[in-house]
C-alpha cells in the first residue's frame, strides 16, 4: 500500500510549461520565466530574465523535488546557480544557491 501511495505522489508533479516569479535580488525584484519539459526524471529548459535566455543543466524531477543548475559567464568569470524546488499543483517554491552563502527563496506560478 505504501509504495502504492509513493507512485501516485510521484507520478503526480509535473512541470512541463512556463513558470513565473518575482525574484528578489540586491539591485531589487527580477521577474523571471522558467520553461520546462520533463522527459521521465530528466528535466531541460531554460530561465528568461532581462538579460535573455539561459538553459538550464542537470535538471532532474524527483517526485516533488524539482534541481538543475544554471550557469552564466560575466566578464569573464563563470557563475553557478543551484536551483532546488518542491512542486505543488500551481507553484514551484524554490531556493537558489548562488555560491555566496545568502540562499534566496521564492515561490514560481505556472503560467498559461
Amino acid at each position: 500500500m505504501a509504495l502504492l501511495c509513493f507512485s501516485f505522489v510521484a507520478a503526480a508533479a509535473s512541470v512541463d510549461g512556463k513558470w513565473t516569479a518575482e525574484v528578489p535580488g540586491r539591485n531589487g525584484t527580477q521577474t523571471q520565466t522558467f520553461t520546462f519539459k520533463s522527459s521521465g526524471d530528466k528535466v531541460e529548459g531554460s530561465q528568461t530574465t532581462q538579460r535573455g535566455d539561459t538553459p538550464i543543466t542537470d535538471g532532474k524531477l524527483a517526485g516533488d523535488t524539482l534541481t538543475f543548475t544554471i550557469v552564466r559567464n560575466f566578464n569573464g568569470n563563470e557563475f553557478k546557480s543551484t536551483y532546488t524546488g518542491k512542486v505543488k499543483d500551481d507553484s514551484i517554491d524554490f531556493t537558489v544557491d548562488n555560491g555566496r552563502g545568502n540562499p534566496v527563496t521564492f515561490t514560481a506560478k505556472k503560467g498559461s
